[in-house]
């Protein structure tokens, strides 16, 4: 380990090496267990034989084709993507209440699809431009959150940003639902989605969000080790060599981008971002160049276990993942609020 990385106080456990072997077999396991259950249960055989040797005519093999093996992509990318952004913003911001839904980039991500698929040339943003237009409305929402929060004389605060990402994604919403109000046929579209749903991604919307999502772990790699440092504040790491303001911006747009591409594919899946960052760090000893895979692992089992609990605990029907996720996300943001005003 070098002198920089002990610098930055980066607390290296051995231990944490075998966190990513470990979860990915946790990863594994769940995928097999969401691609095989459901309202019709289908055997490893099945799944077997629609991997190597696909039959149209069998039954099983279509719903796992056409259903199931898309939502587990889904769920890698979706939840990989939400959990590095989580992670990616509470370091850059220093505020554990950074999280894609709270600080607007869902909302604006939202709002952006909304919009652009309501203009009469609509399709032209459909496919492979869908990721971008997301990512671009996420990131604009989230540049006025952090102009507002920054606004009076005690600039920027984790509780002040919190409350700004709240405000404006309540707006960002209220302007989404007028628009749906106004054009009926949008509203049939993309309601479901609207709420947040691996049911809604198709192998065609992670292919249009895969080049996004690598396009935005390229900008992740050079900043690693660069986020280490930053934890010693901005002074400590510019006399270390670490050109803050251009990893602020790599890092924001990076979050940006990964966003996009998840809400592009499922919709708006809300505390991902909340959830696993703390816990990747107290995973990993807090060193990014671990916590960040761990981050991405971790989000991908908490989409593919709020998946599978949504199916099997109100069989027939079914509970959209993004609800699943409020369920464990929104104690947990109460829980933050509540430490950070006392």
């Amino acid at each position: 380990m070098s002198l920089t990385m002990l610098r930055a106080g980066v607390r290296y456990r051995p231990s944490a090496l075998l966190v990513l072997p470990g979860l990915a077999l946790l990863v594994g396991l769940l995928a097999l267990l969401d691609g095989l259950y459901g309202a019709r249960t289908i055997s490893p055989v099945a799944l077997w034989g629609a991997l190597t040797s696909f039959d149209p005519a069998n039954f099983d093999h279509q719903i796992l084709v056409r259903i199931r093996l898309p939502r587990v992509a889904a769920a890698l990318l979706v939840g990989a993507g939400l959990g590095m952004s989580g992670l990616i913003l509470q370091s850059l911001l220093r505020n554990p209440l950074g999280e894609p839904q709270i600080l607007g980039l869902n909302a604006g991500a939202s709002l952006a699809v909304v919009l652009t698929t309501a203009l009469p040339l609509g399709a032209t943003f459909a496919g492979p431009l869908r990721p971008l237009v997301a990512a671009g409305g996420g990131g604009l929402l989230f540049l006025l959150v952090i102009a507002m929060a920054s606004a009076g004389r005690t600039g920027m605060t984790a509780t002040k940003a919190a409350f700004c990402g709240i405000a404006l994604s309540a707006l960002a919403s209220t302007l989404t639902s007028g628009i749906l109000l106004l054009d009926e046929e949008t509203l049939n579209t993309i309601r479901v989605w609207l709420v947040g749903d691996l049911s809604v991604a198709a192998l065609s919307d992670i292919q249009a969000a895969l080049p996004v999502f690598l396009l935005a772990l390229l900008a992740i790699v050079p900043i690693t080790q660069r986020l280490n440092i930053l934890a010693l504040g901005d002074a400590a790491a510019t006399g270390l060599g670490v050109p803050v303001a251009r990893t602020r911006l790599l890092g924001l747009t990076a979050a940006a981008l990964l966003c996009g591409a998840a809400v592009s594919v499922a919709g708006p899946i809300g505390f991902v971002g909340l959830v696993v960052p703390a816990l990747s760090h107290r995973l990993t000893g807090g060193d990014h160049r671990l916590s960040m895979p761990t981050a991405a692992l971790l989000g991908t089992a908490l989409l593919l276990l709020a998946d599978f609990a949504g199916r099997a605990a109100f069989q027939p029907n079914e509970l959209a993942t993004g609800l699943m996720t409020a369920f464990v996300g929104a104690p947990v943001f109460i829980s933050v609020v509540l430490r950070r005003i006392k």
